[in-house]
């Protein structure tokens, strides 16, 4: 046989492993969010937790491989060399997929991207075919159903999930309200008893249905006697969990949510786990059964692969190997955490940054919204508006341990998407995991009024972008998987190498990507811990943007004297999210920073808001000069005389020798020398007056163009703006760092250490 297969195969396993940890990224959403959302427990018990269910899991997988093998095509109708050219188009475009979503925290179905990638791949290949041989039709070679079935599956599965989430949750927040406690003593066994029933039968059912832990004869009792099985499971359940809530005050709510935790892993791990390995493990059988043919005496030349189509048992090697790959990745993978950080900060009950803008359709929707509100109010009784908003008054962030919702929304999501995902099956509807978890975390957010006024916009935005993502997996899956198996069947080996190198450049690009998105957030959540922090880290910050200003206005200069196009063009994309981070910091950072002061802080946050708001100012200064210049230069227009780029370097040098200044004394923490830097404030403000002057005279003169007029008196007036607020902003500097209320801090911080 050649060699080049036994290299697609190696490829295929090495793809598959990378899919593994891409895969799990995106679906550690699934069993994650709820428990990091409600912080039932350190992140290391909820990890250990999900790792015992990916591992019991992956271990008992339920046999599913023949989806990659049989489930969207007809193997015999496709020769081995075909096959493994198909599968190798798969596993390329699995990987780069799922690895632009984790990228962007994007949650979306490995089921759907697998197979549509399949079905994508499939109808190339069959296409290739038909076309080289003249004869056959589209619909002998593709099995057309599972893909309408998976699509009809999202529909129902994504209005279905939100609906139930949003109606359980009001009523399960009518019984309990956010002060729960004192209800839950008496309700909570019965509670726990419904919650941890679910939860099994979805286990059994979804996650254990097909594997060698239960029998099949048990299997088949529990269907015949499910109304029995359920009963005596409610019974069994509300009385361990009484024993445990008032014999050994064990707060049950965290069980029910650890349960939960590692029923979905299970099921994750024992279902889904063929959208990781399932093209592999095709692959793999594809060689060897054309290796027993060439055992045998045959030709593989016309081998078509017929084979496929029947039963398989997956090596139980595989499956560990690939269960102990996910558990590293679920315990490795920074960008699982970003995924699911996604929906938490969707569905969590506080204000704070909001990862999505706002659209028109998200804008008119909450009009209506409000305005059909409205109106039920109107007609609803002031007795029942009174009750129904006590039961509805959310506490405190401390009250709830700063959690981004409480146990009792995270046992709802769990509870709920564990029945409907086991009634999904139980009726055999292609439901996935990822949009049924989602949308019911989305509808019990919506029923908890974690959609307030102040973020439903950008909340409704971030749903309508995931859902769009979820169609967009299909549509992109299978075109992409088209067009890399249309590349491998007509460039051969040199296709397979360039895709792969393809892969590895993507990879290490996003990786990249995500590492900035990263940071970006971290600097944004841990700006201000503790009143403390929050003059050192806005020096600290404040130091790094006035660094960033002498490089953006030093370097737009040079770019603009020397017609360096490109240069500007990367600098425009510098400035811009320069002003972008100040823009986010002034709209989401400044209210929560405030209200982590003391009441009597005032001088601290007066001086803070001012800080924030002026080098807003700047940035958006630099960011309108870059642009104006990289527009200028872009088009062509004539560059600026000898005369007015020694006039413009004049102006620079005293504006840049200024805020070198000004770095020493944030280094220095001395500020003494800031009267004599006002007085140079004086020398530019002098000088931007004269500089306009000697344009407007060469502008009489005809000696420049109206564009090259326009943008020399826009660089100088910016920098009379920049002048301005950068004193401004020293003076604010100044203020914060020398205030009562931070040299109070310093005392007291000073005391404690010593102590």
């Amino acid at each position: 046989m050649d060699n080049i297969y036994l290299i697609i195969v190696i490829v295929l396993l090495a793809l598959a492993a990378l899919d593994l940890v891409v895969g799990v990224a995106n679906d550690a959403v699934n069993f994650l969010n709820s428990s990091i959302g409600s912080k039932v427990a350190p992140l290391w018990v909820i990890l250990t937790v999900a790792s015992i269910g990916v591992l019991v899991g992956s271990l008992f997988s339920s046999g599913m491989m023949e989806i990659a093998r049989s489930g969207v095509f007809y193997p015999g109708k496709f020769t081995f060399s075909d096959i493994m050219l198909l599968f190798l188009a798969v596993m390329i475009t699995d990987v780069i997929l799922l690895d632009v979503f984790n990228t962007f925290g994007l949650p979306t179905s490995t089921t759907v991207s697998l197979v549509f990638e399949l079905l994508g791949a499939a109808v190339a290949v069959a296409l290739v075919n038909i076309w080289n041989s003249g004869t056959g039709s589209l619909i002998d070679y593709i099995n057309t159903g599972k893909a309408m079935a998976i699509i009809s599956g999202i529909l129902v599965s994504v209005a279905i999930a939100f609906i139930t989430g949003l109606v359980l949750m009001q009523i399960s927040r009518m019984i309990f309200s956010f002060k729960y406690k004192k209800s839950f003593f008496y309700l909570g066994a019965l509670w726990g008893g419904i919650a941890l029933t679910a939860i099994s039968y979805f286990a059994i059912f979804k996650g254990l249905k097909n594997t060698t832990l239960i029998s099949k004869d048990s299997i088949e009792y529990i269907q015949n006697n499910l109304g029995t099985v359920l009963l005596y499971s409610w019974g069994s359940w509300t009385v361990i969990m009484a024993v445990l809530q008032h014999v050994f005050k064990v707060n049950i709510l965290k069980i029910i949510i650890l349960c939960g935790t590692a029923a979905l892993a299970l099921s994750f791990a024992g279902n889904d786990l063929v959208n990781f390995i399932g093209v592999f493990m095709a692959g793999l059988g594809s060689f060897e059964i054309a290796s027993d043919v060439i055992a045998s005496g045959g030709t593989i030349d016309n081998l078509y692969m017929s084979k496929l189509s029947e039963p398989v048992n997956a090596d139980w090697r595989y499956l560990l190997g690939a269960g102990v790959i996910m558990v590293l990745a679920l315990w490795f993978s920074k960008k699982s955490r970003t995924v699911t950080k996604t929906e938490v900060n969707l569905a969590r009950q506080g204000d704070g940054i909001e990862r999505f803008s706002s659209t028109g359709a998200s804008r008119s929707l909450v009009r209506n919204v409000i305005s059909i509100n409205k109106l039920v109010d109107k007609i609803t009784p002031n007795v029942v508006k009174n009750f129904v908003e006590s039961r509805f008054k959310p506490l405190s962030d401390e009250e709830n341990n700063n959690a981004s919702f409480d146990l009792i929304r995270a046992s709802v999501n769990l509870t709920v998407s564990a029945l409907l995902i086991s009634l999904g099956t139980s009726l055999k509807l292609p439901l996935s995991t990822t949009y049924v978890t989602f949308m019911v975390a989305m509808g019990s957010s919506l029923a908890d009024r974690a959609w307030g006024r102040e973020s439903a916009v950008y909340r409704i935005t971030g749903v309508l972008t995931v859902i769009s993502g979820w169609f967009l997996t299909a549509l992109v899956a299978f075109t992409v998987a088209s067009l890399v198996a249309f590349a491998l069947m007509y460039g051969g080996t040199y296709a397979i190498v360039g895709l792969l190198l393809l892969v590895v450049f993507l990879f290490i690009q996003f990786t990249a990507i995500h590492k900035k998105r990263e940071k970006a957030e971290e600097d944004y959540e841990t700006y201000s811990n503790s009143e403390h922090d929050i003059v050192l880290n806005c020096t600290k910050e404040i130091e790094e943007s006035v660094e960033t200003t002498i490089h953006i206005y030093k370097q737009m200069l040079d770019g603009l004297f020397n017609e360096d196009r490109k240069g500007l063009m990367k600098l425009y994309k510098v400035a811009d999210e320069f002003h972008g981070k100040s823009k986010r910091r002034r709209v989401y950072e400044v209210l929560p920073t405030l209200q982590r002061l003391e009441h009597d802080a005032l001088d601290t946050g007066q001086y803070y808001v001012q800080a924030v708001d002026y080098f807003y100012e700047i940035s958006v200064s630099l960011r309108y000069m870059t642009e104006s210049s990289y527009n200028f230069i872009d088009n062509n227009h004539e560059g600026f005389s000898k005369e007015q780029i020694d006039d413009l370097k004049q102006l620079g040098d005293e504006l840049l020798s200024v805020y070198q200044d000004f770095i020493k004394m944030i280094k220095n923490n001395n500020y003494s020398e800031l009267t004599k830097i006002k007085e140079r404030r004086g020398v530019i403000l002098d000088l931007y007056a004269e500089l306009v002057k000697k344009q407007i005279k060469r502008t009489k003169e005809k000696e420049t163009g109206t564009r090259n007029s326009i943008l020399y008196l826009n660089i100088l007036n910016e920098t009379k703006v920049i002048a301005l607020k950068s004193i401004n902003l020293m003076r604010a500097q100044m203020n914060l760092f020398n205030s009562d209320d931070f040299n109070m801090l310093q005392k007291n911080q000073t005391l404690t250490s010593l102590n």
